[in-house]
């Protein structure tokens, strides 16, 4: 019994921890598991760990960003076999090569894996794959099997240590039987790991085979999914590009037969896909003349969008601005370096965030010769005129975007936040205007509410803008901070009656937060705003 229970105890341990490992490891979804977690609860859990992604700031909140990957995860999302999940997808500052999926839906990606990528379509596959882990549940599925595995494992184990006794000589000096007792335990660990191994390569191999489906019917090349599995193999055996191993190849191990059956799948799927026709030139009969409904500006091509979004990572995923100043330098002197678009885009971002927008706006000037009226280009150098002070000048940029792209969160954002530093009053009332259309669809923005809290400050409406530094706050992981804020608001004695019950109503749905915070021992302190 000395040995029984300890050894026991120990097997129970492995277990919850087994099963909290592949969660980590593979955090998937799935199945009748879903009877252990409800939808709600299963959302609320995805939104705790992005929050808590971004109290840790390591969550990159940049709107051009944003909009590509979420065009790129809801074309996905909606020729998956569940487009009625509801889907939130981010990214990370890592530089590692790694993607991953939650409960609710939630799918992050990493910076470098975007950086690694030769196309959109390799960077669709990976998401096409995450995807497919939701839509089979599997991160639920694999708590499932555990909780199923777990009694005949025991049952196995304890049967073979009596056995061991049974054997024994009964001398209490007598090892053997300690001995014995102990490689039982050993083997039921083996058993249990390899069942794992086994459910976790079932689970691979299902979200391969139905990513891919998916990654095909959203109109993407399907050999996108298995280019990237030949790009992480050889990152495997010899990694050159400059980053670390990648933590992809340990949770979504790549084999030669996992790379042929995929190249198989998607040539079957080459040979059956339809591809749609392109757009006439003309975009409707009833405009007249040379006029469109896109507003003037012609549309970027998407090897155009991907490789400025590459781009824009490569900067905000970079230790500093110098950092990335000094990697663009680096990769022109290369050997057989060739200095494309993209990073002449990049170069100048970098720039721009070192202190040198002059040298950015000039640099980008010439880009748009070659790429007129593209959004991203035309955004960074309005925002370049900003940065150099020009401030006429960026207006005149920033309010012929908004003109032409007046849906565009980006413009909007990237405008408020280059009048907000001009800190005037005038600069915060035109920065509220510039940022209202956005606030009905903005509850769980935090870029947004930062950004509108500052117009508010400017623009005298204290009040509004506590309320947005408070939202922001809840939004970044500090609930704690978010709910003080509110409570000091609510003391004002110059609320009117719509602003009380708007604060209070927000402080009710926040508690229940930081009660369960307080129940888990998340602290105050570890609720503080960082550096950044």
């Amino acid at each position: 019994m000395r040995i029984l229970v300890p050894a026991a105890l120990s097997l129970a341990l492995a277990l919850a921890c087994g099963a909290r490992a592949q969660d980590a490891q593979l955090p998937d979804i799935g199945s009748s598991a879903a009877e252990m977690i409800d939808p709600g609860m299963e959302a609320q859990y995805g939104a705790y760990l992005l929050y808590e992604l971004r109290r840790m700031g390591l969550v990159i909140e940049d709107p051009l960003v944003h909009d590509w990957l979420q065009g790129m995860g809801y074309r996905l999302a909606a020729a998956s076999d569940t487009p009625q999940h509801g889907y939130t997808f981010f990214m990370l500052r890592q530089r590692e090569i790694n993607a991953f999926a939650t409960l609710g839906g939630y799918v992050g990606m990493n910076a470098g894996l975007v950086l690694t990528a030769e196309d959109e379509s390799e960077v669709a596959g990976v998401m096409a794959h995450e995807v497919a882990h939701v839509s089979q549940r599997h991160v639920l599925r694999a708590y499932e099997r555990a909780q199923k595995d777990q009694v005949p494992i025991l049952l196995a184990m304890l049967g073979a240590i009596a056995a061991s006794h049974a054997v024994g000589s009964g001398n209490p000096d007598d090892n053997s039987s300690s001995n014995a007792s102990m490689a039982a335990v050993a083997g039921a660990m083996a058993l249990m790991q390899q069942r794992q191994i086994d459910y976790t390569r079932s689970n691979e191999s299902e979200a391969d085979r139905i990513g891919i489906q998916t990654l095909a019917r959203a109109g993407y090349d399907p050999n996108g999914m298995a280019n990237f599995f030949e790009r992480m193999q050889r990152a495997n055996r010899g990694n050159s590009g400059g980053y670390q191993l990648p933590e992809y190849l340990r949770t979504h191990p790549v084999t030669s037969l996992r790379i042929s059956e995929t190249r198989q799948r998607a040539g079957r799927l080459a040979e059956s896909s339809f591809t749609p026709p392109a757009p006439p030139a003309r975009p409707s009969l009833l405009l007249p003349g040379d006029l469109s409904l896109a507003g003037g500006d012609a549309p970027a091509r998407r090897e155009d969008v991907f490789g400025w979004a590459r781009e824009r990572l490569r900067v905000l995923s970079a230790p500093s601005a110098r950092g990335a100043v000094l990697e663009y330098e680096a990769l022109a002197r290369a050997p057989g370096a060739r200095v494309d678009d993209a990073q002449r885009y990049g170069l100048a971002l970098a720039q721009m965030r070192a202190g040198r927008p002059r040298e950015a706006e000039a640099g980008l000037a010439r880009l748009l010769v070659q790429h007129p009226g593209d959004l991203w280009l035309e955004l960074a150098h309005a925002e370049a005129a900003a940065l150099s002070r020009q401030h006429e000048v960026a207006t005149r940029r920033f309010e012929s975007l908004l003109l032409r792209h007046p849906d565009s969160r980006a413009v909007r954002l990237t405008y408020a936040d280059a009048l907000g530093e001009r800190a005037t009053a005038e600069a915060g009332v035109r920065a509220q205007e510039v940022l209202r259309p956005l606030l009905a669809e903005a509850g769980d923005d935090p870029l947004f509410q930062r950004s509108f809290a500052r117009a508010s400050e400017l623009a005298g409406d204290e009040i509004r803008a506590s309320e947005a530094y408070a939202e922001a706050a809840f939004l970044n992981g500090r609930a704690v901070d978010a709910l003080n804020q509110l409570d000091r608001l609510r003391q004002r004695e110059d609320l009117n009656y719509y602003q009380r019950a708007r604060i209070e109503a927000r402080m009710a749905a926040i508690t229940p937060v930081v009660l369960e915070m307080r129940r888990q021992g998340i602290t105050a302190d570890r609720q503080r705003p960082d550096s950044r």
